[in-house]
């Protein structure tokens, strides 16, 4: 095992590595994307919304950093191969990635909710996860290293009546986390998930905007009383990311002001 120095912990820097965000064209996976690229990562920004996605590729690039921009749905097992092989195909490796690409479910009682609308579900949050690991760790075990983090959410920690079916896939996140971290943790790759709660994106907006008084009680219930910011989710990244985490297995960790903890 390597020594590391004081200051390479505390202040990691990502030059010669390569990083991955999903859901990369706004909220906490653009945030996440313009960290990797600050620290002196090359990143691949992912997402299903080609223009925007590439835009924001565009201005990391116009800032003097290294990014691309692939248009991708992860609940495509073919196009998440691709997205894969065009990072290797362009950048030679891939060293970090943070599976963050993920949808919301409508409010519905468990005897109300429809099945298609289930299977949607899952087949981002939960499926698309999956497909984005498979590839990932295909390469990462050739070169035995690398680091991904997986999003979850405080709803794979908890339940909230009429949400189970978004509940069920962060839960499903979670054990995919564990699983894969065990297979993987003596072949120098490491996987976490992270749990954000109630975080200021462009999600969580559209929810005020629309189911404003189930969210109003929701943030009651959040004890630093206000909003999670973007930032915060893309340092937590980073830090599981990097050296200072190397002893950081298998994790879900919550980012949530204290919900979780009440």
């Amino acid at each position: 095992m390597n020594q590391l120095t004081l200051d390479q912990l505390i202040n990691p820097s990502f030059k010669g590595q390569v990083a991955l965000v999903t859901g990369a064209a706004s909220g906490m996976g653009l945030t996440t994307a313009q960290a990797f690229a600050k620290a002196g990562a090359s990143v691949v920004l992912a997402d299903i919304h080609q223009e925007a996605v590439q835009t924001a590729a565009n201005e990391l690039i116009a800032q003097g950093h290294k990014a691309i921009a692939i248009s991708c749905n992860v609940a495509d097992e073919s196009q998440v191969k691709a997205m894969i092989d065009t990072t290797i195909s362009v950048f030679g490796r891939l060293d970090m990635a943070f599976n963050n690409a993920g949808i919301n479910s409508p409010v519905a009682e468990t005897a109300d909710a429809d099945g298609e609308e289930f299977d949607r579900i899952q087949s981002v949050n939960l499926r698309g996860v999956w497909n984005c690991m498979k590839y990932e760790l295909l390469h990462m075990r050739k070169q035995d290293r690398g680091a991904i983090v997986n999003c979850s959410s405080i709803g794979g920690l908890i339940g909230i009546a009429d949400r189970g079916m978004y509940h069920a896939s962060k839960h499903g996140v979670i054990g995919l986390t564990k699983s894969a971290a065990l297979e993987y943790a003596s072949r120098g790759i490491r996987v976490n998930a992270i749990c954000p709660g109630i975080i200021n994106t462009p999600m969580v907006s559209s929810m005020l905007e629309r189911e404003p008084e189930a969210m109003n009680e929701l943030l009651k219930d959040v004890p630093i009383a206000r909003l999670g910011l973007p930032e915060e989710i893309a340092s937590a990244v980073l830090w599981l990311c990097s050296p200072g985490a190397a002893f950081v297995i298998g994790q879900a960790l919550a980012i949530d002001g204290g919900y979780t903890v009440r």
